[in-house]
Formats: C-alpha cells, sequence, structure tokens
C-alpha cells in the first residue's frame, strides 16, 4: 500500500503487534466511530420476530451483555415500526434497521434508530417509475435530519438488476452497484455511511472487499460473510475472509453470520470477538483461500426475517442427512426467507427456500416442487442422489 489514505498505522499493546488499520474517514453511531480513528466494532442482528416484544427486548439484551457494538432490526411493516417504537423505550442499544424493499420506511423508523441500512438490489422493487437516486436521495434527507450513519449493503444473492445484467461476474456487477451508490452519496454531500460487500463464498468476499479498498481508501468497510451456516464450517468461511481482510487492514466492523437457535445468538458476537482479538495477536487458523472439494451447505443465519423458526432445526437435520455425500462436489443451499432465498438458492445445485409453511425445493433456477417441512429432507436425499448419479460423482 503506497498510497498516502491507505497506510497502515501500526501500533503496539503490550508489546504485541496490532492490526494494521487502513487509514479511513469517520462514521459516527451515535458515540461509536467506525473507521480507523475508533476499534474494530461488532455487530449482530435479532433473531427474534420484531412484534414480539419481550422475546426481542431479551435478545438484544442478551447481544448487549456479550458485546455487540451494534444490532440490527428487521422492519417490514408499520406494525413493525411500532414494534420498534415501543423496543427503543426499553434499551439504550445502537440499533440499526434494514429497510429491505421500503425504502419510505427511512422516514418512520429514524426517530429510533442511530444507523440504516440499505440494499441497492431492493430499491428497484417499489415505485418503479422513480429514479433510484431520487430514492437515494429521500434516505440521505433522512438520515442528515436525524443524524444517522448509513450503510450502503451490497449483497451477492440480491445484486441491482441493472448491474447483473450487463456484468456478467457477479463481482463486477457488485462493485459496480457499490460504486454507483458511493457516488450518490458523495454527489449528495453525504459521508457518514460505510460499505459492505457481501457473499456466501469468502474468496469472493475477500477479493471484492480488497477492491474496492483499493478504490476508495477512506470509506470504511463493513465485513460480513452472507449465510456462513453452522458451526463449523461457518467460522471456517468467516475466518477465511475475516483472517485475511483483517491483516491487510481492512474492516473496521464485522458481522458473523451463522444459522443458530435463537438462545444461542450471542455466539455471532463472541466468534467475531475472537477473530478480531486472534489476528490481533497473530494467531491464523485459515489459509489464504477456502478450498472445499466436497459438499458445500450454505445456509442463511437465523434472524427475523426467516419465514419459520423450523428452518434452523431443518438445516441442522440437512446437515445431517447429507453426512453420506460428504466427499460429494455439490452446492446445497437452505435459506429461511424470501430477502435472498431466490438468489442464492439459483446458484445452488439443489436448494430450499423456506416459505412460512412449506419448502419450496429448487434444482438451480428451477422449481422442482413445494413440501411440508416434515417430508422435505427425505425428497431433498433422493435428488441428491440423482445428481451423484447423473454427474457421475
Amino acid at each position: 500500500m503506497n498510497n498516502d489514505n491507505n497506510q497502515a498505522l501500526v501500533a503496539t499493546i503490550n508489546g504485541r503487534p496490532k492490526i494494521a488499520r487502513r487509514k479511513t474517514r469517520s462514521v459516527r453511531v451515535r458515540d461509536l466511530i467506525i473507521g480507523s480513528a475508533g476499534p474494530i466494532s461488532v455487530q449482530s442482528m435479532c433473531a427474534t420476530k420484531t412484534q414480539d416484544l419481550e422475546a426481542t427486548n431479551r435478545q438484544i439484551q442478551l447481544l448487549q451483555e456479550h458485546g455487540a457494538d451494534i444490532i440490527r432490526i428487521a422492519i417490514d411493516s408499520r406494525r413493525d415500526v411500532e414494534a420498534l417504537a415501543e423496543i427503543r423505550k426499553q434499551t439504550d442499544a445502537r440499533l440499526v434497521v434494514d429497510l429491505q424493499e421500503s425504502y419510505k420506511l427511512a422516514r418512520a423508523v429514524a426517530p429510533y434508530v442511530q444507523k440504516i441500512r440499505y440494499n441497492p438490489g431492493h430499491l428497484f422493487h417499489h415505485e418503479k417509475d422513480t429514479p433510484v437516486r431520487e430514492k437515494v436521495k429521500f434516505i440521505v434527507d433522512t438520515a442528515r435530519e436525524y443524524d444517522l450513519a448509513l450503510r450502503i449493503g451490497v449483497n451477492f444473492g440480491s445484486i441491482d438488476p441493472a448491474q447483473a445484467g450487463v456484468q456478467d461476474d457477479p463481482i463486477e456487477a457488485a462493485l459496480m452497484s457499490a460504486q454507483e451508490h458511493v457516488g450518490y452519496l458523495e454527489d449528495l454531500g453525504f459521508t457518514n455511511y460505510v460499505v459492505s460487500l457481501k457473499s456466501s463464498d469468502p474468496n469472493d468476499v475477500l477479493e471484492i472487499n480488497a477492491r474496492f479498498a483499493e478504490a476508495f481508501p477512506e470509506i470504511p468497510l463493513h465485513l460480513g460473510v452472507t449465510e456462513a451456516g453452522m458451526l463449523p464450517m461457518g467460522e471456517v468461511k468467516t475466518r477465511v475472509a475475516f483472517e485475511n481482510l483483517l491483516a491487510r487492514g481492512i474492516g473496521d466492523t464485522l458481522r458473523v453470520s451463522l444459522t443458530l437457535p435463537h438462545s444461542e445468538k450471542h455466539q455471532e458476537v463472541l466468534l467475531a470477538k475472537k477473530i478480531v482479538e486472534d489476528v490481533n495477536a497473530g494467531r491464523f487458523r485459515s489459509v489464504p483461500r477456502f478450498e472445499h472439494d466436497g459438499l458445500n451447505i450454505i445456509s442463511c443465519p437465523s434472524c427475523s426475517r426467516v419465514e419459520n423458526e423450523a428452518f434452523v432445526d431443518l438445516a441442522q437435520k440437512v446437515r445431517q442427512m447429507t453426512q453420506e455425500f460428504a466427499a460429494k462436489k455439490l452446492t446445497i443451499a437452505v435459506m429461511g426467507c424470501r430477502v435472498n432465498g431466490p438468489g442464492e438458492t439459483d446458484d445452488a445445485d439443489l436448494g430450499l427456500w423456506c416459505a412460512p409453511s412449506h419448502v419450496n425445493l429448487k434444482k438451480g433456477s428451477a422449481l422442482l416442487g413445494q413440501f411440508s417441512y416434515d417430508e422435505i429432507v427425505p425428497i431433498l436425499r433422493e435428488e441428491m442422489a440423482k445428481l451423484v448419479a447423473e454427474r457421475g460423482l
């Protein structure tokens, strides 16, 4: 790194080397600084339904007690906003909301949060005749009025169709989408934002964040491997991306995304802190790239967008059932909601996209059928056996 803005900041703690951070500008999330002037912060997301006030407040407290600096809550309706207003009365946690498909919810949630995340790939869903730049301006104007931070959250499972339509390579499409929205915010004179570029493939996460950091050295980055899945493989995938990026000084805030029961959601926070601690102390447990020749199971984190809590049990049953296929080069996706479910299952050999009362079984982008949670596992096994026979695996 020979750019002055990219110059590593070297410090020591008790004589040990500290992570060398890129020199970025500061983003304020209330009293928290994201960027090289502040420590690497850790985020997590509530897995409970937002309108279940007792469960959500309990989970916020659990995540706070284990060191979460920022806690995300899913908002998808006006009733969720009403619940958020009540939740705010019960906690002093720094809260962030994901706008999902309704950008106008920004103004409704703004009084109750410190940060808003929007996905460029979701802005086209509502008011399709309204230019994307106008929608972004609405979000920016709201953030400026309420002194909020923003996150431009680009996800490989839901890339902006305008970019995906002209770029065959998802990395290029995601980069173009991020660059476009950085341009919008900079043109609007708004700099209190971070960027995230996430994929379920840790190698893609590593590559795209390194490329973005080189192109935009001053912008803080939020790290994440989407749908990292269940332990222990979820930790392996996350470490490959995080350890390699943090060692290069890339990464100012991060979230570990694991498929976990509600009561174990704090494990995301503990693992994130452990990874930062390990890299800071020079302990590396991963490899330069994620190399996996056998079965690859992708499962999204347990969060409040999950359509049915049975999703977590289903993911575990799939893992148990597929042990007999462990040496077969197949990718199985087990997704819990409509947000990333379609995109991630399209790229898998076989995908389970979980709805409230049934599971969509897909072979690539083709829908094979809809089945109950009780009957889907043996049907998945049959389809896996067919693929193994067809491909001679």
